[in-house]
């Protein structure tokens, strides 16, 4: 006994160690860090550039790509500098009035001719002296009024002055001497037809003043003057009027230059051309272009880090304010060996995009509708809970649109985020009610379905480069994918079923078929145990249910959780048909041995039959540790017959437990008390059942029975009404409600074979 004691001891405190990291929340925060750095792990090749160990003069071990658009200063330099040059000399026409100035000649040579006491010869002097000089005040004069408007450069004056000078007129000998000659008449005939020849002489744009004076003498010939006298000085005096009016400006021409170099487009590296080439040596521009853009390891940007940081952390902190939050993930959302199995999923569909990935380039990127991405859909929604599925569907949705990427220049791929995000709910909602494995194939189906058409509507929406051969690719991928999608969910399915304890629905449903070998055992060698176990099935599913634990497990687990009394059918009361209790002549410890044993027999049969943990220790706790009264009060009483001391106590007449560790286990165990004690009861009454629902939850509370588990004193409350509701629908024809009873002699609780803590005695366990 003491080392039976020790052993119970030993595996009390290993499941209390191991149990321990389940529910930490030390634990838990390294779990979210860990989800995080996943996160980050698996977008960091699409989203942060490849930094490179390199030298100057060492040829390079690998090819480097450009990770993005890269500014190329050397080529954009030259498109500069090629833009300036097709530049050319940038011209500027001044409004020099040069008809004004003529205006001014003829009527100074009008003035001085009528001047009597200014003898021919010094008037001859006079024009000779001052007629070029009027053509430069002119000019100068223009100057000076412009020269601070800033209309007009420093430089280009210098050049008009410098051009004025260098393309002067020289007026003839003959002129000057002609000039003297003439008549007032002669003169107000000639005044209008100069300035009007200057005049139009001067509305084109003049480089050159001599190719414009050479047009003077026909304008001249076809004109209303009569005199040659006049017509040969009118010619002189245009000619002389006549500058260039174009001018080159440098300070325009530099201006121009610079701004068509500020008006070049920038030119870029493009999105996965060769940087370095492999085995090319690395010169000092590659290396300060690489430095520039932070391709070296020595000298790595920050940013784009802290960016994906916190992208991959705003996703699991989303992730988690939803578990939190969800009723539907309420007993996943402490449970650290669960989340375990939700990060290994995100991993495993990560790992199934990344290789599809990897045969995925930019001339096929059709190939990324293989990616099962629906996998981690699929497996979430059959092994944890329906309500996450579709919130992880939308974390990888976002992770599709990155990872399956080959566009240059932008982050996410909505076609592939689309694709994602139509077969992840479209898996969801095919499998979400699986009762059997043949669902799984029927969601594959329903996947290749709703892939093939989300991708046929894609393309149909942006025709853009898509042809027949490539749509009907696209759309066999995603055929493809969905079967593999199929393939990847059967084949990890009883991994994650044996390696976390996870008993699906499809597993369950699978076990609760009455055709497997232990239940047709128990149906053909112990009828009443059959069917007493599918009575507290029933009890124990509803009363789950109605405090958010599994239904399914308590009603599978309940079908088993007595299989260990087919190794003694015959000692148990629901089984004694028509034959007297083999407990009336055996001594009372050695039948509390044969009711104790029924727990670890059934283990055992579950364990040869390879039974999930969840559904043994169903079998193992149900009982926890209660007390067997019936057997050491007869045992007692013996002992005083026999007038000697007892050799035993109470705790050798309890169960071995351990006492249930889940919610589960509990509700299975009242249940089974409560079946009992109701199937005992030769009249039951609504009362009686209330009470007697009451005193056997009040005597496990009080036997400390329900302090290794979660349950609340609200969710016993819950599980107590949820009872007495199942068992007047269940024993309807059997209960009495208060309008029916009957003045009848009461019964005492141990005639109706009930101990004194109204729970079944233990010829019945």
């Amino acid at each position: 006994m003491t080392s039976n004691s020790n052993d119970r001891q030993e595996k009390s405190k290993l499941h209390a160690r191991t149990a321990g990291w389940k529910h930490s929340t030390s634990v838990r925060y390294v779990l979210y860090v860990v989800l995080i750095a996943m996160l980050y792990v698996s977008l960091s090749p699409k989203l942060l550039p490849e930094t490179y160990d390199i030298a100057v003069g060492m040829p390079s071990d690998k090819e480097i790509l450009a990770p993005m658009e890269i500014p190329n200063t050397k080529a954009t330099l030259k498109a500069q500098e090629e833009a300036a040059e097709k530049v050319g000399q940038v011209y500027t026409i001044l409004p020099l009035r040069n008809e004004a100035l003529v205006g001014q000649l003829i009527d100074r040579i009008f003035r001085l001719n009528q001047d009597d006491q200014v003898a021919t010869e010094d008037k001859i002097n006079i024009y000779k002296e001052e007629l070029p000089q009027r053509v430069k005040d002119h000019v100068q004069n223009f100057i000076m009024n412009n020269r601070n408007s800033g209309s007009y450069s420093s430089t280009l004056f210098q050049e008009v002055t410098q051009k004025v000078d260098e393309q002067q007129y020289h007026i003839s000998e003959e002129t000057f001497i002609k000039i003297p000659k003439l008549t007032a008449e002669d003169i107000n005939e000639m005044k209008p037809v100069a300035a009007d020849i200057v005049a139009r002489l001067m509305t084109d744009q003049i480089v050159d003043a001599q190719t414009a004076r050479a047009k003077v003498a026909e304008m001249v010939s076809t004109s209303s003057l009569s005199k040659r006298i006049s017509r040969e000085v009118v010619q002189e005096l245009a000619r002389l009027s006549i500058t260039a009016n174009k001018f080159y400006d440098e300070e325009a021409t530099k201006t121009a230059k610079v701004e068509a170099r500020e008006n070049t487009p920038t030119v870029y590296i493009k999105q996965g051309d060769v940087l370095v080439a492999k085995g090319e040596k690395i010169t000092q521009e590659m290396y300060t272009l690489l430095e520039k853009n932070g391709l070296l390891k020595d000298e790595v940007n920050y940013w784009p880090q802290f960016g994906l940081v916190l992208l991959s952390s705003l996703m699991t902190i989303g992730l988690i304010m939803f578990m939190r939050q969800s009723e539907g993930v309420s007993r996943f959302k402490y449970n650290n060996s669960q989340f375990v199995m939700l990060l290994l999923i995100i991993l495993i569909t990560i790992i199934s995009m990344h290789i599809t990935g990897i045969v995925q380039n930019e001339q096929r990127p059709y190939i990324g509708y293989l990616a099962p991405i629906a996998t981690g859909a699929m497996l979430i929604t059959l092994l944890i809970d329906l309500s996450l599925a579709y919130i992880c569907s939308i974390l990888f949705s976002i992770l599709a649109s990155v990872i399956l990427n080959v566009h240059q220049g932008q982050i996410f791929d909505f076609q592939f985020g689309f694709f994602a995000f139509v077969i992840s709910f479209a898996s969801i909602f095919a499998i979400h009610r699986a009762s059997q494995r043949s669902t799984l194939l029927k969601a594959g189906i329903m996947t290749c379905l709703f892939g093939s058409v989300a991708v046929f509507t894609l393309i149909v929406i942006n025709n853009n480069g898509w042809t027949e051969s490539s749509t009907l690719y696209a759309i066999g991928f995603a055929i493809a994918g969905g079967l593999l999608t199929t393939i990847l969910v059967i084949g990890l399915m009883p991994f994650f079923e044996v390696t976390f304890g996870i008993l699906s629905a499809l597993k369950l449903v699978e076990l609760s078929n009455p055709n497997h070998p232990l239940l047709r055992k128990l149906l053909t060698e112990t009828p009443g145990t059959y069917h007493h176990s599918v009575m507290v099935g029933n009890l124990s599913e509803a009363a789950a249910e109605a405090i958010g634990a599994d239904g399914l497990l308590c009603r599978v687990g309940s079908y088993y959780h007595d299989i260990g009394k087919t190794k003694r059918p015959s000692y148990f009361i629901e089984n004694q048909n028509n034959m007297e209790n083999p407990h009336d002549f055996i001594d009372p410890k050695l039948s509390k041995s044969i009711i104790i044993a029924h727990a670890r027999d059934g283990v055992e049969m579950q364990k040869e039959y390879k039974l999930p943990k969840p559904i043994r220790d169903i079998a193992e706790q149900h009982h926890g540790t209660t007390f067997l009264h019936y057997f050491y009060h007869k045992a007692l009483a013996l002992a005083e017959e026999q007038g000697v001391e007892p050799d035993f106590t109470e705790k050798d007449f309890r169960y071995h437990g351990p006492k249930a560790q889940s919610k589960e286990a509990a509700v299975v165990g009242i249940a089974d008390s409560v079946e009992a004690a109701v199937r005992s009861l030769r009249k039951p009454t609504v009362e009686q059942v209330e009470t007697m629902i009451e005193k056997i939850i009040k005597s496990r509370l009080d036997d400390h029975q329900f302090n290794e588990c979660d349950l609340t004193m609200r969710e016993l409350d819950l599980i107590a009404q949820t009872l007495k509701e199942t068992v007047m629908g269940i024993f309807h024809s059997r209960i009495e409600y208060p309008e029916q009873i009957k003045k009848t002699k009461a019964n005492d609780e141990k005639d109706r074979g009930l101990d004194v803590n109204g729970t079944k005695s233990g010829l019945e366990q």
